[in-house]
């Protein structure tokens, strides 16, 4: 069976009802489209979860700041459908702004995560996770998927999902997948389309940094605001205007002390015309 494009709420839950009828697993991929391999990774992951594959592409306007990148942000709509397509997806969900806010964005009931939404991407970013968190929410009440992927390279995100399932008791399973690279390390995403040749050439510091940074913690380097502060220069001195370089747990996300065990270093730096992000993760000791 061919894919099928839907844009109404109501035509999804149709479809998802016939297969709940037939007691078949439904796994929904999250998207503002703008395809790349880092997506098809989460649609093939998301074969391995389900029997059916639902991915929505929605450029929400609700996480966008007022001097963001939503009316630049790419949009790649055939180009999109047709590696879904390719990908064996059962149903593209594609809704209008209208579809998703159908009384307008404000105002807006909205679903918060103050524990998580704050720091990081959240302070240079103010509304993001809130806009993150009530359109996903929504997603999830439409489609009702027994299972939902999001790639990982949006460490912080992810958190915000996972928190937010759990506190509201959503039945569904989160599953982070994780970051599809570039033969050099770059992190896959939509936003790379902004990079110009210079900035690309410049842009795997981000993961040599975080890498280098991450080696210094597993050989028992604890001085994480020393190791914070080199983080920033490295990247300032390539060029790169950084957010923050932080390093926290990687459970909780909170700043690390003597007794943490495991961590997550994370970056968003802007060059050019693109804000970069990014992760590396620490192996826990033995």
């Amino acid at each position: 069976m061919s894919m099928q494009i839907l844009a109404r709420p109501a035509d999804v839950r149709a479809v998802v009802k016939q297969w709940r009828m037939r007691n078949e697993k439904v796994a929904l991929v999250p998207t503002m489209g703008s395809l790349h391999a880092g997506h098809a990774a989460l649609v093939k992951r998301a074969h391995t979860l389900a029997e059916h594959v639902i991915v929505s592409i929605f450029v929400n306007p609700l996480q966008f700041g007022p001097n963001e990148d939503f009316t630049r942000y790419p949009r790649t709509p055939a180009e999109d459908a047709a590696l879904l397509e390719s990908l064996q997806v059962d149903v593209l969900f594609a809704p209008e702004v209208a579809d998703m806010y159908p009384h307008g964005q404000t105002p807006h009931t909205i679903v918060d995560v103050p524990d998580l939404s704050g720091a990081l991407c959240g302070e240079f970013r103010p509304g993001h996770f809130q806009g993150v968190a009530t359109v996903v929410s929504k997603l999830l009440n439409i489609v009702q998927p027994d299972v939902a992927v999001f790639g990982a390279k949006d460490y912080q995100q992810l958190a915000v999902i996972r928190r937010m399932v759990n506190d509201l008791c959503m039945p569904v399973e989160i599953v982070g997948e994780p970051t599809v690279r570039e033969a050099d390390g770059l992190a896959m995403s939509s936003r790379n389309r902004y990079l110009s040749a210079e900035d690309r050439r410049a842009a795997p510091t981000i993961q040599a940094t975080l890498q280098a940074t991450r080696q210094a913690l597993e050989s028992g380097e604890r001085d994480f605001a020393k190791l914070e502060r080199q983080g920033m220069q490295a990247l300032t001195a390539k060029g790169f205007r950084p957010d923050y370089f932080a390093i926290r747990e990687a459970l909780t996300l909170q700043p690390p002390s003597s007794q943490s065990r495991q961590f997550v270093i994370l970056t968003a730096a802007r060059i050019g015309n693109a804000r970069l992000i990014d992760n590396v993760v620490t192996l826990p000791p033995p």
